[in-house]
């Protein structure tokens, strides 16, 4: 087949479908004419009309075949130079080049070299996510576009409504009411043409791949043109004007997307008639497209289990003060940076079902806990999650251990928040006592049966905790005396959790009543505090 009749069979197949969709949805072909003449693209003339869906594959339609099939149906349409083949270097004056894409990159305009222009933007989001290295199983696609779309797109409408208004066909045809949107006419372009090239469905929205579209110029000139502007400039001055250190790129992209906030907020409350007052109709033709940034983003993955703190000298999270780190490591640390390395993550956030002081271990069972990984490029495999545990596991230190280390839904993080308040907790205490302990003051102590206790907020976190009543429960204890010594016990107990067990010892100066010290009639410290059990039925 030779490439001119090839031609000529896809101009057949283009008119063949211009005919269908004439008979069938269009409406007076001056009125589309007219449409191509203010500056809309081929593609939002049919959206807007209602019919880009039985136009949407057909990627040899262009504004000079529609305009040659437009002359051959539509006698105003012939003779002379037509004004929507006159500015090749325009953009639409409605969708800003997104639907037909000629979009500026961080690397200057895009070039398509004959490619298709959907697939080349799929060119660039394949190559986004190869770059990062993502797996995927599924992706989802977020579209971002600047407010002044919808701003012109609302123009065009007002614009042949005062012009066609009192046509019939206007009444009759879907061009006044709502059509598809932008977005939506985008994302139909390219899903198929990514799920294709990615090869993966479109649907779930763990992966989120997001084309952002900005067009700095109209946006701010759109904002200006807005009612009740002027406090809201003032505002944003004196507040640049107060700061000489600011951030000007940063502070600049925060205040053009506040403005596109704005701009959509406004416009929602423009009635038509003012709207009209305000804006020009037609909206002036666009020569400028809009600047693309896309962007990838996983949703955080979870990785949970139980931990053991074997040292008395590691802290939970990373405990920073003035500078100077106290203890040697953290249990956030040693967990946390090994699963994001596997991951691949940007970061991961530590979650534990409760905390213990940086001097009392973890032992039993151990603590609960979750690691949040933040925009993973990888999901790890069973055996990579076994491969993390024992890592940590044969660590020469042996400050951290953990258990059933496995990947988890986030409904966990929920249910270990719920959990948290009901639990009970069960410790090991070596205190000492200012008078040895008959039989008698350890039967006081191992008849303890959900006694309630009261305290106030201990003295040693006054600084960082509200000052509060708390009322606790002690639902058992047993007491032992240490061989060789003989004031020296070694106490078990099950509490309520969030009980503060060193001032349950001591009394904190009569904060904690009853407390250890009260019920035996003495003196009472706590030497060493060990965490035995935490009863939560997750990631057993």
């Amino acid at each position: 087949m030779t490439a001119t009749t090839a031609a000529a069979e896809v101009d057949a197949e283009v008119r063949g479908i211009l005919e269908r969709v004439a008979a069938d949805s269009f409406p007076p072909l001056h009125a589309v004419h007219h449409l191509l003449s203010v500056g809309v693209c081929v593609p939002c003339t049919f959206r807007m009309f209602g019919a880009f869906s039985h136009v949407c594959s057909c990627t040899s339609l262009t504004a000079s075949v529609l305009h040659s099939f437009l002359e051959d149906h539509d006698d105003s349409a012939k003779g002379g130079p037509c004004s929507c083949l006159s500015t090749d270097e325009a953009c639409c004056s409605v969708c800003f080049g997104v639907l037909l894409p000629t979009c500026h990159q961080d690397d200057g305009v895009v070039s398509f070299n004959g490619i298709s222009p959907i697939d080349r933007i799929t060119s660039m989001v394949f190559q986004a996510v190869q770059r990062e290295s993502y797996q995927l199983d599924e992706f989802f696609l977020e579209i971002s576009l600047p407010a002044v779309v919808a701003a012109n797109e609302r123009a065009i409408r007002l614009h042949m409504k005062e012009k066609y208004g009192n046509e019939n066909w206007f009444k009759d045809k879907i061009f006044s009411q709502q059509t598809m949107s932008v977005k939506e006419a985008l994302r139909l372009l390219l899903v198929p043409s990514l799920e294709k090239k990615l090869d993966v469905k479109h649907g779930n929205n763990s992966f989120r791949i997001r084309l952002t579209y900005t067009h700095d110029d109209a946006s701010r000139k759109l904002k200006s043109l807005l009612p009740n502007d002027r406090n809201r400039k003032r505002k944003t001055e004196s507040r640049e004007g107060t700061d000489t250190r600011r951030n000007s790129t940063y502070e600049d992209n925060q205040i053009l997307s506040e403005t596109d906030s704005f701009i959509h907020k406004t416009l929602e409350c423009i009635q038509d008639q003012e709207f009209c007052s305000l804006f020009q109709l037609p909206p002036e033709k666009v020569f400028k497209p809009c600047h693309l940034v896309i962007s990838c983003l996983r949703s955080p993955i979870y990785i949970g289990g139980r931990y053991l703190k074997l040292s008395r000298n590691v802290s939970q999270s990373c405990w920073i003060i003035d500078d100077e780190r106290m203890g040697e490591a953290s249990v956030e640390e040693i967990i946390g940076e090994d699963v994001r390395t596997i991951c691949r993550g940007d970061g991961c956030k530590f979650h534990a079902a409760g905390r213990e002081d940086i001097d009392v271990r973890m032992l039993g069972s151990g603590r609960p806990f979750l690691i949040e990984v933040l925009n993973a490029r990888s999901i790890p495999s069973a055996i990579e999650v076994e491969q993390i545990a024992e890592k940590i596991n044969s660590s020469e230190k042996k400050y951290v251990r953990v258990r059933n280390l496995k990947l988890v839904d986030r409904e966990i993080w929920s249910m270990m928040r719920e959990g948290e308040a009901e639990k009970q907790k069960q410790y090991a205490a070596l205190i000492w006592t200012s008078r040895s302990l008959t039989d008698v003051d350890l039967q006081k102590i191992s008849g303890v049966n959900d006694m309630e206790i009261v305290q106030n907020t201990p003295i040693r976190v006054l600084h960082r905790r509200s000052p509060l009543e708390r009322k606790r429960i002690i639902h058992w204890m047993e007491i032992e005396k240490v061989e060789g010594s003989s004031n020296y016990y070694l106490l078990h107990l099950c509490t309520q959790a969030g009980t503060y067990i060193k001032e349950f010892v001591h009394g904190d100066l009569g904060r904690t009543h009853p407390s250890i010290g009260a019920i035996l009639g003495c003196r009472a410290e706590i030497l060493q505090l060990d965490v035995t059990d935490v009863k939560m039925d997750l990631l057993q």
